[in-house]
Formats: structure tokens, sequence, C-alpha cells
């Protein structure tokens, strides 16, 4: 009986193997083309889809892409820029937040946590007018910052860290009490030193939601050296028609820093997110 137990837990772990390969396939494909379209002229990107592999390495649509107007870096700076300042302010004001939904003892805690949960359900989308004129209102429409404040504060990631929180024992916390630590120093030499994989998640998400993002930049900054690479690219297919390789070509050079950082922070992404699910 034990064996066929054994026996019906490995068929179970080869399925879902083989259907999770089969899945992550069906996710680089798009990829594989992309690459290998940006090493082709634009004839053969049409003409030979199916061939992944070029005769011959094109590189033009790479100088191309590079030398658009000279925005091209511009707009990869801008990313970079945006980028950087989101991860920095979204970590302190979400693991403070999380920290005092975690550990705080404040009137209505579980309400007010209940309610910002609730506008996680509500899509960013239907709320891009009403941010377009507060950010209007407030003076900081075209600026970088109109992005930066929109991907601040999220309720995913405050999620995820309260979870992380919620782990670690109440006894640390409450001897640090006793010795007389205030909640800020809890927070900065106890919490934060723990809760590094989890930190490391927020970022990688911080990045990626960030740098892949099309409707902030393209609502709140109107000038087109000012721009995110995301809406940068579409800007190829302006002048001249529209130019498949070079689209790639930009595309391309574009993921490259999401799969590197990945590859790095790998291990510690999953860690955050394995041990963030322990427990609710």
């Amino acid at each position: 009986m034990g064996s066929l137990l054994k026996r019906n837990k490995k068929i179970k772990i080869y399925i879902l193997t083989i259907v999770m390969l089969l899945i992550g396939i069906l996710m680089v494909i798009p990829f594989v083309f992309m690459l290998s379209g940006s090493f082709k002229p634009q004839a053969l990107i049409t003409s030979e889809p199916l061939k992944l592999i070029p005769s011959s390495i094109y590189l033009a649509n790479y100088k191309l892409a590079f030398s658009f107007d000279n925005l091209f870096f511009k707009w990869y700076f801008n990313s970079i820029l945006v980028v950087t300042v989101t991860i920095i302010l979204r970590l302190l004001v979400v693991t403070m937040a999380a920290y005092a939904f975690a550990r705080m003892e404040v009137p209505f805690k579980n309400i007010i946590f209940v309610t910002v949960f609730a506008m996680w359900m509500i899509p960013s989308d239907t709320t891009l007018m009403a941010r377009y004129f507060v950010i209007r209102r407030i003076g900081l429409y075209g600026s970088h910052w109109a992005v930066i404040l929109n991907f601040t504060f999220d309720v995913f990631t405050l999620f995820l860290l309260r979870q992380f929180f919620m782990q670690v024992p109440k006894d640390l916390t409450e001897a640090a009490v006793i010795d007389g630590c205030s909640h800020f120093k809890i927070y900065s030499k106890i919490m934060l030193p723990l809760c590094k994989p989890a930190m490391v998640t927020v970022a990688l998400f911080t990045y990626i939601w960030t740098w892949n993002s099309f409707s902030e930049p393209y609502i709140f900054i109107d000038k087109i050296q000012n721009q995110m690479l995301t809406v940068g690219l579409q800007y190829f297919g302006g002048i001249g028609g529209l130019d498949i390789g070079m689209i790639f070509a930009g595309a391309c050079a574009g993921t490259l820093p999401t799969i590197i950082l990945f590859c790095i922070f790998q291990k510690y992404f999953v860690q955050g997110i394995a041990s963030s699910g322990i427990k609710g």
C-alpha cells in the first residue's frame, strides 16, 4: 500500500513537472522569436519567421535602435532612475506600514487593513483619470515624480511583508520592548535584518512592474525626451514606417537587465515568496 502511494505521488510529480515545463516553453517562445528577429533584416522577419537561427548575424537593428534620434539611452536612463527611486521609496513606505499592521496595536487596525486590502481588487486603470487630475493639481505632471509616486505604495507587497513580519516570533520583539526598545528600533534593528529575502522579493516585483509600466508614463509624462523605455519604443514606428527589427532590438535590450537581475537574485526571490506564504 505504501509503495503504491509513493508511486502515485511520483507520477503526479512527473505530470506536474511536464505541465510546468510546457507552460515555461510557451512563455519563452515569444521572447525567442523576438530575439531571433532582432538579428534579421526586416524582409527575413516576415518571410522566414520560423527560422530561429539566422544564416548571418544582422546588427543594423541594434545600431538603428541605439542611435534613434539620440533618445534610446535617454529613455534607458530615465527608466533606471524611475525604477531605482521607486524601489527605495516603496521599501521604506511599505516596510513601515507592514510592521505597523503586523506588530503595533492601534484602534481598528484589522478594519483598516481589510479596507486597504480591498483596494487591491480595484483595477488600476479605472483610477487613471482620477490620478491624472491629482497629478496635474499638485504640479507634478510631466515629471518623473508623477510616475514614481504612483508606484510608491502597493497593496500586494504590503501584504507580502506583513505576512513575513508576522512569522517573526513575538517573544523576540517583546524581549526588545522589555529592554526599552522603541517600535522604530525594533523595526530597524530586528525586523529589517530578518526580512532581507522578502525585501529582495519586493524590490524585484517593483523593478519588473515599474520597468514594464506603460500606462502611467504614457499618461503622466508629456515630453518624449523624458519618457521611459516602454513608451519610447512605440516611437520607433513613427518615422519612416514600422521597423519591426528595430523594435525587436530595442525590446531585447530593455529585457536584458530584468533577466540578469532575476538570475542573480532568484534564490532570494523564491525564498521570500515561500516563507511569506507559510501562515496568515
